[in-house]
C-alpha cells in the first residue's frame, strides 16, 4: 500500500471509528475499536458530558475540542443532535461524561493511526 493510500486510511479510520482497520483487512480490530469508541462516545452522551464548541479564549476548552473532534463523525452527529454543549457542567455525572467524549476521541485518533501503520506494512 502506498503512502497516499495509507493516508486515505487515516483519514476514514478517523472520520468512521474502525474504518482504518477494516480498510486493511483487520475484522475483529476494526470491530473492537468500533464497538469501543462507540461505546464510549454514547456512554458520555448517556452521562450527559459536554460537546465543547471551537472556543479560543480558554485553553481548557480548546484541548476538550480537539479531544471530541478526534471522534470524528460521532462529534458531528452529537453536535447537530445534542447542540451547542449538550451537558451538565455542575454535574459530577457530566465531569465523568464529557471525559468519556474526550477519551473515545483520543482512542479513535490512536486507532486510525495505528491502522495507518498496519496499511503501510510498519506493524502487523
Amino acid at each position: 500500500m502506498g503512502a497516499v493510500a495509507g493516508w486515505w486510511v487515516l483519514a476514514l479510520g478517523w472520520f468512521f471509528p474502525g474504518m482504518g482497520y477494516f480498510l486493511t483487512g483487520k475484522w475483529l480490530r476494526g470491530a473492537l475499536v468500533f464497538v469501543s469508541v462507540v461505546g464510549m462516545f454514547g456512554l458520555g452522551l448517556a452521562l450527559r458530558g459536554e460537546i465543547y464548541g471551537f472556543n479560543t479564549r480558554n485553553i481548557l476548552d480548546m484541548l476538550g475540542w480537539v479531544g471530541d473532534v478526534c471522534a470524528g463523525a460521532l462529534y458531528l452527529i452529537a453536535r447537530l443532535l445534542v447542540g451547542v454543549t449538550g451537558g451538565n457542567p455542575y454535574s459530577v455525572m457530566g465531569d465523568y461524561g464529557t471525559k468519556f467524549l474526550i477519551a473515545a476521541g483520543l482512542l479513535n485518533l490512536l486507532a486510525a493511526a495505528d491502522a495507518r501503520d498496519v496499511g503501510l506494512g510498519r506493524k502487523l
